[in-house]
This record gives C-alpha cells, structure tokens and sequence, in this order.
C-alpha cells in the first residue's frame, strides 16, 4: 500500500533527497537558502601584505553585508590577514584574533602575537587576523573630532560641567553628520557576524579565537550567538558582559581605589627611597595635597601644566609600583619650584615599557592593503559600539551629574571619571538589537592579572561567571593590561596546552607573578 500511494512516495522521495543534499553541503557554509550561503562562496585573493614583513603574512578583503537583515543589500569590506599553520599535517585549525578597543585594528595581530605563542601552537593554527568593520581597512569610519573630543575620561567639576556636556554632544553630532550611514550597524553582535562569515569563507566548520580587553567580550558574543562553532576561546583581561558598557565605565573606580591603597603601603615601604610618606596614611596625604595644590595652581609638566584632574586621570598607573613612583615624586619636586615634570609616568621611568597598549595597536598601511584611514578612527568606532551595543546609556545630562556626585564620594580617586557624561548621551539612534546576555556552557579559558586596571579582577570574574563552561587562571602579581599579550608569564603553560589540546585545567586557578 505504501507503494501505491504516490503522495507517500513523493514524501519519503522528498525526505530522502533532503538527507542526501544535507550530507553533500559542506558543513562550514550556511544552511541551504540561508542568504548568507553567497558570501561564504567568496574566493580569497591572497598576497602579500606589506613589503619588510615575512612573505607568509597574507592579506586578502572579504565582503560581508553592511546590514544582516538586509543581506542583499550594500555590502562592506572587511580586511582579514593570516599566517598559515607551521606544520600542516599538525593542522587544527583558525585562530582569530582580536586585540581591542573597540576599535582596535587588528590586521597586523598575526606577525605580532606569533613570537608570544609557543611552536606547538603556531603549527596547529592558522593565525588570522582582521579589521573590524569600520576600523581601520575595513570601510574605515571618521567623525572630524578635535583632540579634546576624542578623549573619554573627564573630572567633574560644577565649573566644567556644561563643557563636558557640549563635548559630548558634538561629538554625537559630528559622528552621525560624518557616519551616520554605517554608525548603526557598526555594533559587537555584527562583528560577531562578520567572524561566522569569515570562518565560512575560510571553510572551516569552527574557529579558535584569542581576544583581548574588550576582544574578549566580542569572542563571549560570539560564543553565545554560535555556540556549535565556537572551539578553543582564550580571553585575555576580560570584561564583565552584564556591566557593558556604562557600568564598565563606572566599574574602574572600586578597582582603582584597591590599586591605590596597594600604592600608598609600597611607597611606605620605600620611603627612603622616595620620601612620600613613612605610613600608608602619610603617603596618602602627600598625594592628595598635591591634588589640592595642583587645582589651586596647576603643576609645570613637559606639553603643559597639570591640575589635579589632569594627575588623577592617570588612576591606571598605580598598578604599576615601581612606575609610578617616580612620576609623582617628580610632580610634587615641579610643585615645590623645580623642573618641570614629565607629562606622564611612562615618561618618568622606562620600567612601564612592558605595559604598552596590545598587539594589533598599530594603524600602518599594509602594503596594496592601504587606506585613507581617518585620524579619529579608532575614537569614531568605539563610540559606535559603546553606544550601538546598548541601550543602558542614560539621556538626561542631570543624570550623569548625580552619577558623579556619587560615585566620586564614594571613590575620590576616579569616581568622577567613569561616571561623567559621553557621547551615548546624545547618540542619534540607539541600539537596534538588545544587548547580548553571555550565558552557555562553551570552553573557554580566561586569563587575567590582579593588578589590571582597564579590565578589573572584578570583571573577570563577571565573564567567568556568565561562561559556565569556561576556567580562569588569575595571575597574582601580575601588573597592568594584558597577560598573554605582555608575556610571558605563568598562565602561559595553562594557555598553550589548552590551545594545542582542547583540555581546559579542572578548575580555576591562580598563579605566581610575573
């Protein structure tokens, strides 16, 4: 009888034709209809990137669409880089990276993070690297901000108040006026998009990923919206994903002020040497009457006087002890009548070379892969993410006032600045996607230093709360941003046999100092 019913034949012929073509689509390309499956059909043109960097640098464009719910329609171009595994019969995989920012370009992170990966790992991965849409060769984005305008972190005070609330409206302005077309869409969940189109053009069914600072919250979107193609993630100084992005900004203070206390007892310590203070207590004092004095008759500094706001907005360099130190010495010797000091801690010793800002950092041409990149670049897109990510950005400026008033009582060192008004204030149209929930039990190992004072202990500990799956090796005196990327360290052994074997470590754990 089955047979002889031609609906039933036609339905098991259907059914079994189905099973068949599923079986012939290569599983890295999306499903059969999927208006994306054009894009993964890509042909790379591979060449090399730049002259001076190893011919095994490879540049090539990808193009993804500017709007994924309209994926036929204008498309942008995404500048992507690799450097082929060392080994291929040991071949695993791709290992995308990012460095940052947001904002950060990130084509150059293959040649830069290759001599900070041990041999086992760079002969199991192609090392790839890329832009992210809008920054840098990836249809670069612009505002026309000034100097001024592209600095994020202001003090408060009733006086500068109406200023800092100008500034941020005109940098909105000028943002939309400049880029208003491609603003909304430059956002983390389409960067997460733009990945999953990558590892379908590059025909892989899942991708390894390294991400630092905020890399690590665009590899936990990515882990939360393609979970099956999400293979060895390692996030180096993680973001807390409940707190993006205003309550990352506030989250700087309590940290910092930990930073601080930690300062004050070292500088005691050392008080022969630097003469701040016999006791944490008196070391504190010298500092603040600086800050007092330096507001009542700002400090003469290499580039120009400093007030008190101007020495507090360098909070992130308490991390560093020895670093520091002598910067503040230098700035109450300027007080008392000396030489001017120098304009920052880094410029006072050369001890804090090691903390300079991560691989990727950079904004160079690459070879044919050259761009009119704007001078305001990497500002312009991190202001489109911070402000297109979330709609948790308040838009009464009195709000932000009252933020403030709060947040520096409770946080005198740099309440004020995390919780002072930006851009998002104003931003032209907000968010077009809810902001993405991080919670699934994907592999990941985070990787993170006590003393960090962008990506706090506290928001690492948010990442490894909201990625069940994940492990986290804490470096106990590890100083400053970026643990990988400022190798080398103790969580390196944890990190190499994680990448070259899948395995994660049984639990979290910490480690010595560097």
């Amino acid at each position: 009888m089955v047979l002889r019913d031609g609906r039933m034949i036609s339905a098991l012929t259907v059914g079994a034709l189905t099973t068949v073509m599923a079986a012939l689509t290569p599983a890295t390309a999306f499903a059969a209809g999927d208006p994306l499956q054009r894009y993964a059909q890509q042909e790379l043109r591979w060449e090399r990137c730049e002259e001076g960097r190893p011919a095994a640098f490879e540049c090539a464009k990808v193009k993804v669409p500017l709007d994924y719910a309209d994926p036929r329609g204008r498309t942008i171009d995404l500048a992507v880089s690799r450097v082929a595994a060392a080994d291929p019969k040991e071949r695993h995989g791709v290992l995308l990276m990012n460095p940052g920012g947001p904002g950060g370009p990130g084509l150059t992170m293959p040649v830069e993070m290759e001599p900070l990966l041990p041999a086992e790992v760079r002969e199991r991965f192609d090392l790839i690297g890329f832009d992210p849409r809008g920054a840098g060769r990836s249809t670069p984005v612009g505002c026309d901000l000034t100097d001024d305008e592209q600095t994020g972190l202001h003090p408060y005070s009733t006086r500068t108040f109406p200023k800092d609330v100008a500034r941020a409206r005109s940098v909105a302005d000028k943002c939309w006026a400049e880029a208003g077309d491609l603003l909304p869409h430059l956002t983390t969940r389409n960067t997460a998009r733009d990945m999953d189109v990558v590892r379908a053009v590059l025909g892989e069914r899942r991708i390894s990923y390294f991400g630092h600072s905020y890399g690590t919250y665009l590899g936990a979107v990515y882990t939360q919206m393609f979970p099956q193609r999400s293979d060895r993630f390692v996030l180096d100084s993680a973001v807390d994903p409940a707190l993006v992005w205003r309550g990352s900004f506030r989250g700087w203070a309590p940290e910092a002020e930990l930073a601080f206390t930690r300062w004050t007892e070292w500088a005691a310590a050392h008080d022969a040497v630097y003469g701040l203070g016999a006791t944490p207590a008196d070391v504190r004092r010298t500092y603040w009457e600086l800050i007092a004095r330096a507001d009542r008759t700002p400090v003469p500094a290499e580039g120009g006087a400093l007030d008190g706001g101007a020495i507090r907005s360098a909070y992130t360099d308490f991390v560093h002890l020895e670093a520091v130190t002598p910067w503040i010495v230098a700035l109450k010797a300027a007080a008392d009548g000396g030489t001017p000091a120098p304009a920052t801690a880094t410029a006072a010793t050369a001890a804090t070379a090691a903390t300079a800002a991560g691989p990727g950092a950079r904004t160079e041409a690459a070879g044919a892969f050259t761009a009119d990149i704007p001078a305001d670049n990497p500002s312009a897109v991190a202001w489109a993410v911070y402000c297109g990510d979330t709609r948790s950005w308040p838009r009464d400026p009195e709000q932000y006032r009252q933020d403030v008033i709060r947040d520096r009582a409770k946080y005198p060192l740099a309440g004020d600045l995390g919780a002072n008004i930006q851009p998002c204030a104003f931003w032209k149209s907000p968010s077009r996607e809810p902001a993405t929930v991080v919670n699934n039990d994907v592999d990941a190992l985070i990787v993170q230093n006590r003393w960090d004072p962008r990506t706090p202990l506290a928001a690492a500990q948010g990442m490894r709360r909201a990625l069940h799956g994940s492990r986290m090796i804490t470096v106990a005196g590890g100083e400053g941003h970026g643990v990988v990327v400022n190798g080398p360290s103790c969580a390196d052994a944890t990190v190499a046999r994680y990448l070259t074997t899948g395995r994660l470590p049984a639990k979290d754990s910490t480690c010595g100092g560097r």
